[in-house]
């Protein structure tokens, strides 16, 4: 009986080696997600969970492999392996469709909650679309490594801040106006002046401040709000969570 007993301790031992030494090179092996994907065959897979759609989105020059999991457009992950080199390789990200004028709105909200890794060059951001993708509107709530925002000018190869320590929508910000693209798109990057893991963001003070105070913007349509990982590396494997996030308005 005590040679069975300890058979079965060291079978447990064993297995748990296994499953220990798999997750340090495979995504998420231990995660229960009503929906996978990867990037083997297709960068762009995506799952709707209606309000919410969920992307892949692997899109950069050199990238490497990236898997996916979702248990609702609210709760889903990463595990990716993309090299330690310079340019992002994905952004993916939960979408949902907001598709009105801003002055129509009453208010644009979202709650985000993420467990990111310590190292590799990524960020926790939200993207948001006006119509036509004629702005984009990033707000970096988390980042690190190699990384940085678009903008108009760089003296000494440091991107130059429009506005700095501004607080607006819940958050303090250094704000970056990026130039306009061939394509007649601009980026407007909020970079938060202190990493954040959770919290609540009013998005539309943040555009009320770039029409009324920054006139950058008019009164655009708000086509949709996307909140996500910017991929550029993460040698030898890491996992990004999204372990609650909300977008909401009227």
């Amino acid at each position: 009986m005590r040679k069975i007993l300890m058979y079965a301790v060291l079978a447990t031992i064993s297995l748990a080696a296994c499953k220990k030494d798999q997750s340090s090179t495979q995504p998420a092996g231990e995660v229960k997600a009503d929906w996978t994907s990867d990037n083997s065959t297709n960068n762009y897979t995506s799952k709707a969970y209606s309000p919410y759609t969920v992307f892949n989105n692997v899109w950069g020059s050199g990238y490497g492999y990236q898997s996916i999991w979702a248990n609702n457009g609210n709760n889903w992950g990463i595990w990716s392996n993309h090299p330690n080199t310079s340019g992002i390789k994905s952004y993916p990200n939960s979408e949902r469709k907001v598709q009105r004028l801003l002055s129509s709105l009453n208010s644009l909200t979202s709650h985000y909650d993420v467990t990111v890794p310590a190292d590799g060059s990524w960020g926790a951001d939200y993207d948001v679309w006006t119509n036509n993708d004629k702005y984009e509107i990033m707000l970096w709530m988390n980042y690190r490594g190699n990384v940085g925002p678009i903008a108009s000018a760089y003296p000494n190869g440091v991107a130059q801040i429009n506005v700095a320590n501004k607080s607006v929508g819940g958050h303090t910000w250094n704000i970056y106006k990026g130039p306009v693209n061939a394509n007649g798109k601009q980026v407007f990057s909020f970079l938060r002046t202190s990493n954040s893991l959770v919290g609540d963001v009013n998005i539309k003070d943040i555009m009320n401040y770039l029409r009324n105070d920054l006139q950058w913007i008019g009164n655009e349509t708000i086509d949709r709000v996307q909140f996500g990982f910017e991929v550029t590396s993460t040698a030898g494997g890491r996992d990004h969570r999204v372990n609650n996030y909300t977008v909401s308005f009227n």
